[in-house]
């Protein structure tokens, strides 16, 4: 069942992502301040650490084709979020098996990778000169507001999805099923 359930639910946070920041008060996001969902990475960090096992990379295969639809639906240029996911679920997934994996190794792991993740989605674009933002107004006005909410984000969805990952990974390797 959680062939159909995974897919479903990261396309369910692709679509609500996107109108997350305008659900927000203008007093948080007004003027200099940009937050950036993740809500499909956030989501893709839960399914590598509770889901996979070492052998399965099906949250990488994930990231890769939510980061592509990412990049077809809100941006301009093809294959930066397919890339920027598939990397970072890729190092997080060969990280995981070093630590003990509980709440603050799973906050750890989503903080890092958010950061990892944007600050490359950012290099990417200085570098094909789509932003001209330094990096000095990018770590005040994007980075940190954008870690801290999706930081609240992961901690609101922990206690939710945790169990549900851990049950639907058993029966995945208990069924020897890929994606």
């Amino acid at each position: 069942m959680s062939r159909i359930y995974l897919p479903l639910i990261l396309f369910l946070s692709l679509v609500l992502q996107g109108v997350a920041v305008d659900l927000l008060p203008r007093f948080l996001v007004g003027g200099q301040t940009f937050i950036i969902s993740h809500w499909v990475f956030a989501l893709l960090i839960f399914i590598t650490i509770y889901y996979d096992d070492n052998q399965s990379f099906n949250a990488v295969v994930y990231g890769v084709i939510f980061g592509l639809l990412i990049d077809i639906v809100y941006t301009n240029i093809l294959g930066v979020y397919m890339f920027t996911y598939g990397l970072i679920v890729y190092l997080v997934h060969r990280l995981k098996k070093s630590i003990n994996i509980n709440f603050y190794s799973t906050m750890l792991f989503g903080v890092i990778g958010v950061i990892l993740v944007d600050v490359l989605i950012y290099v990417i674009y200085s570098v094909v000169d789509l932003t001209n933002m330094t990096f000095g107004v990018y770590l005040f006005n994007r980075l940190l507001p954008t870690t801290l909410a999706n930081l609240i984000f992961l901690i609101v969805c922990y206690p939710l999805l945790k169990s549900r990952f851990l049950k639907w990974g058993n029966e995945h390797v208990s069924k020897g099923h890929s994606l």
